[in-house]
């Protein structure tokens, strides 16, 4: 059997019992890859009642957990964790722009999360910037969080999902 040349169509190539079946076409998008499913957290809980209750500590915890769970769920977008924690922590020596940045550019990866899970993408790192101003930053951005986390109901926090995008 010959190799088809270049401008020539494509025949199928023949085996034993014939010709290869065609592949049967794919109706749904098959997951191109698999992350961890993310806590779901009542917004006003992590807004407002366990900040008060820990005199801001549950801040920074929210801060680190969220872009833990993020990394977790799609290691694509890169681990922040660590740096997300350091910039509110040591945000006084850039007079406090670098936390700024961490806390627009979250609003990136909760919009990239939403993409992955097969949503159409609605966090704004603008918006919540404004909102945060205002002091309700962190409702906002959990409530497009928890979206994500609905997307996958009846999931366990840390059980494997399938990532759509």
């Amino acid at each position: 059997m010959s190799h088809p040349q270049q401008g020539q169509p494509h025949q199928q190539q023949a085996y034993q019992g014939g010709y290869a079946p065609a592949p049967a076409p794919q109706h749904a998008p098959a997951p191109v890859a698999s992350g961890y499913s993310m806590k779901r957290r009542n917004p006003v809980g992590a807004w407002l009642g366990l900040p008060i209750i820990t005199f801001g500590i549950y801040g920074l915890v929210w801060f680190y957990k969220v872009h833990a769970e993020l990394f977790n769920y799609d290691r694509r977008t890169g681990d922040a964790a660590t740096n997300a924690l350091l910039s509110l922590i040591f945000g006084f020596v850039t007079l406090g722009i670098w936390p700024l940045i961490m806390y627009v550019k979250l609003g990136g990866r909760i919009a990239q999360a939403q993409r992955a899970a097969g949503l159409q993408p609605s966090c704004n790192g603008g918006l919540a910037f404004l909102l945060g101003i205002l002091g309700f930053g962190v409702l906002y951005y959990q409530i497009e969080l928890n979206k994500v986390v609905d997307r996958y109901p009846g999931t366990a926090p840390g059980q494997q999902v399938p990532l759509a995008a």
